[in-house]
């Protein structure tokens, strides 16, 4: 798969006012974390069905949506960055890298979903340099083998199946790798935005940690 060049992606940031360093610093990570935070009691219900949205900054109703929209609308109001935008643009330029085609049988990109999709999120994200780990093989949902920090987008498959994601909002002080059960993740499975315990996930199979890159 070829990556998207990250000189492209951050002159594409810094065309939609965010020439600053995103995502990997504590600061900005910290408002990712506050963003997602603030989802909970707000989107108190889960809906996976196709909607027609508005392009772009387009958004379903806060009082429901997908697990990935947890991490798209963190993502846009802690950094102001529009993955629905970047999503769609890549997708437009290099479909065929994308699972959509063979996931979905789509033919063409699609503004309304592509980006609510998690394994488009993953592709996205590792096109991007933002792939810090990548499972390779049965991980258990607990046990992700970097630090993990405030702000950082996690993946699982549940039932080792099922593709789902969430942000990281709180992480043990030593923010070791043998800390990770303690800590907390904001995502929707199914009943609105939750913060849950890492170690809630340990069942299922852990299967990507990204986190933004910066320009070095």
């Amino acid at each position: 798969m070829k990556a998207l060049n990250r000189r492209s992606l951050l002159c594409t940031l810094a065309a939609g006012c965010m020439a600053r360093h995103v995502w990997a610093s504590a600061s900005s990570g910290e408002r990712v974390a506050s963003a997602a935070r603030a989802q909970v009691g707000v989107t108190t219900g889960y809906d996976p069905a196709w909607i027609a949205i508005s392009y772009p900054n387009g958004d379903v109703a806060r009082s429901t949506g997908v697990c990935a929209d947890v991490v798209i609308r963190a993502a846009r109001d802690g950094l102001g960055l529009d993955l629905q935008k970047l999503v769609h643009e890549d997708m437009t330029a290099h479909f065929d890298v994308y699972p959509a085609r063979r996931t979905w049988r789509s033919r063409r990109p699609d503004s309304n979903i592509d980006h609510r999709r998690v394994l488009n999120l993953e592709t996205f994200f590792q096109r991007t340099g933002s792939c810090l780990w990548h499972a390779s093989g049965p991980v258990a949902g607990d046990a992700f083998p970097r630090p993990l920090q405030a702000g950082d987008i996690v993946t699982w498959l549940l039932d080792a199946r099922l593709p789902h994601i969430g942000i990281v909002v709180g992480t043990s002080r030593s923010g070791s790798s043998a800390d990770n059960p303690k800590c907390q993740i904001v995502h929707n499975i199914g009943r609105g935005a939750e913060q849950s315990m890492l170690a809630e996930f340990h069942p299922h199979r852990a299967a990507g940690h990204y986190r933004w890159p910066t320009s070095s």
